[in-house]
């Protein structure tokens, strides 16, 4: 009995536990509000909670271009300028369609938008709302993603 409690654990829970995490873009995006910056944060599409338009990679494009395609078809960002570089990341653990859970590394792109669309892929499945880095913080779930957010000031 000992020993097939021990194949069980080295064979189908430890490999489980050193998974190593999926990676997705997110894009941290921004505008001048005359008195500092505001922060876009839409809903996600299964629970609604405030999230940054994020998702996974996109086979041709780097980093930073797919979190920008991610914000045009989940936020309705037109027109943005968006950094090559990561300014963070921030850990979460994703439910997946097939029912299960998957821990995420999400790199987050600043993204500063000069232009939203009224009508792009999801407006009829998410909501959108500018705010404060601030208030955004609040409004997020994960640490990570708040520190991130705080730190943007």
């Amino acid at each position: 009995m000992r020993t097939a409690l021990k194949n069980v654990w080295t064979e189908m829970v430890l490999p489980l536990i050193r998974r190593p995490k999926r990676v997705q873009v997110a894009a941290l995006c921004w505008r001048p509000d005359g008195t500092g910056k505001e922060v876009l944060l839409i809903t996600s599409r299964d629970t609604g909670r405030w999230i940054l338009p994020k998702g996974w990679p996109i086979d041709g494009l780097n980093g930073a271009e797919a979190a920008l395609q991610e914000a045009w078809e989940e936020a309705g960002v037109r027109e943005a300028e968006i950094g090559s570089e990561a300014i963070g990341q921030y850990e979460y653990v994703k439910d997946m369609d097939s029912g299960g859970e998957v821990p995420v590394q999400t790199h987050v792109y600043l993204a500063r938008v000069h232009a939203l669309a009224d009508d792009f892929p999801e407006a009829a499945e998410r909501r959108r709302e500018w705010v404060t880095p601030t208030r955004a913080a609040e409004m997020v779930a994960e640490p990570g993603l708040r520190a991130i957010l705080r730190d943007l000031q």
